[in-house]
This record gives structure tokens, sequence and C-alpha cells, in this order.
């Protein structure tokens, strides 16, 4: 019992940052129609200047406050830079995109700082704690959960509860209308991307120290997995990446726990194709795929 709870434990902690990460891919695909696939490659960035500001400085709140302002301003300079200039005449110019943003941040990150693994600190103890006798979580994954709720909890009341929040979503599900009513869509298209972007990069700050290390390519299976997990909850849907994200995670942890690591990824294909067979547009889709 002890190893099954730590593993859910340690699955649910690895499942809230693929929730946040697949989130992320959630925002962009809703305000643009668009599967960002340079999303790993710009948050591996961001965590570069935080792990930069944390040597200097000695502090892991201002890394902190720096990758999540250095997410913020490289979504925005995406869209603003790449993006906007794509044209949509066929569904595959974004996804080239992506994919040579992708190649060009990894090479320019791995000419900057190299390819070698880099090691990060982290604010608390990774080491698992006893609680009422048990084995459970550690300082650090309550930490993870803490950051997670907190960002759940406030893009809820972004999208819910603020005229801003309003603005983007109306922007994103009908852009012609909102223009008309006076909304600068082209803005919040940006906004959109530049709240992503800041998203992933707190996503990869918080997985990337209980990898291998910080390396250009530090993010690339965590965004396959990311991925997976958007398309198992639902593209349309941000609850179905929280969702997913959690499930995902116990389900590798169970599976790299009980029958070895190597059958992870097997078991997350055989998930992602029954839920493709079943319900292709996601668990937890309920809306309807615009058309543009």
């Amino acid at each position: 019992m002890d190893r099954f709870l730590f593993l859910t434990f340690d699955g649910l902690a690895r499942g809230a940052v693929l929730a946040a990460f697949a989130l992320s891919l959630v925002l962009i695909w809703r305000a643009a129609r668009i599967v960002n696939f340079a999303q790993g490659a710009m948050a591996v960035a961001a965590t570069y200047i935080a792990f930069t500001v944390t040597a200097l400085t000695g502090n892991y709140w201002a890394g902190l406050a720096a990758a999540l302002a250095a997410g913020f301003l490289i979504g925005a300079i995406v869209e603003r830079g790449v993006m906007r200039f794509v044209g949509n005449a066929s569904p595959l110019n974004p996804v080239i995109a992506g994919l040579g943003l992708l190649m060009l941040i990894q090479a320019v990150l791995g000419m900057i700082f190299g390819n070698s693994y880099r090691t990060m600190v982290t604010p608390f103890s990774s080491n698992p704690v006893e609680i009422f006798g048990i084995t459970a979580v550690s300082s650090y994954d309550l930490f993870v959960f803490a950051c997670i709720a907190v960002l759940v909890g406030g893009l809820v009341l972004l999208f819910t509860r603020t005229p801003l929040g309003l603005r983007l979503r109306a922007s994103a599900f009908a852009p012609d209308l909102a223009r008309l009513l006076g909304v600068r869509t082209s803005r919040m298209l940006t906004l959109g991307w530049a709240m992503s972007s800041a998203l992933g990069a707190l996503a990869a700050l918080l997985v990337i120290p209980t990898e291998l290390g910080l390396n250009p390519h530090a993010a690339d299976t965590v965004f396959v997995y990311a991925f997976t997990v958007a398309v198992i909850g639902g593209l349309d849907s941000p609850a179905g990446a929280v969702l997913g994200g959690l499930a995902v995670g116990v389900l590798l942890s169970w599976v790299s726990g009980y029958l070895g690591a190597t059958l992870a990824p097997v078991a997350i294909l055989v998930l992602l194709l029954a839920v493709l067979l079943i319900r292709p547009g996601g668990i937890f889709s309920m809306t309807k795929e615009r058309t543009v």
C-alpha cells in the first residue's frame, strides 16, 4: 500500500506539470486553431533565462519571475514576428512554421549555452516525507501542486470573472463579431500567445529540475506527453487538459513503478489510440469545432 500511495502522489505531481503544459497548448489552440510545436523549445529558452538569473542573483524566486516574464515576451514575439505572417491557405503552414521555430530555437540555445546538461536548484527538497507513517510526497511536490492550483484558479477567474477574459474568449470564438463590438482581436491573440508561452515556461521550470537537467532538448519528452494529454482531454477543453494531465501522470507513474519505465510510453500510446477510436475529439471536449 505504501508503494501504491507513493506512486500515486508522485504521478499526481508529474501530472500537474503535464496539465499545465497541456493547458498552454489548449490556450493557443482555442485562440488561433494552431498546435504550436515550438512550445517546448520556447519554454526551455525561458528556463535558460531563469537559470542565468538564478545563477547571477542566487535567488530562485528571481529566476522564477524572470522565466514567467521571458515566456510572456517570447510568446508575444513569436506571434507578432512569425505566426502573424504565416498564411492560412494550408493547415500545414503553421505546423511547418512551428517545427522551423523549434529547430531554430534549439540550435541557438545550443550555440549559446552548449548541449550539456545543467543541474537546476529547487526551492524545496525533493526527498519524500512521511505523513502518518506513509512515505508520500516531497516538499517540492507540494510546491508544484500549489503552483498549478494557483495557476488554474487564476485562469478560471480571468476567463469567467473579468472583462479581459471575456474579450479573450470573444476573440477566440467569434472574432468577426468581437471586432464589430470594438475588441482589438489582434491584441487579444498576441496576449493569448504570451499567456500560453508563460504557462509553458512555468511548467518547464517545474519539471526540468526533476529530470536529467537543463539542455536545449530538455522539454521534448514533456511536450510529447503534454500534447498527448491535450488530445486525450480535448484540445478545446481546459478542464480536459487538467484532468487528463493528472490521469496520464498517475498512469505513467503506475506503469513505471510496477512494469518498468520502458513500458510507460507504450501505455500512453495505447491510451491515446483508445481515445482517438472511441472519442476522437477528446474525452472532455464538449464544444463543436469552429469553422474559420
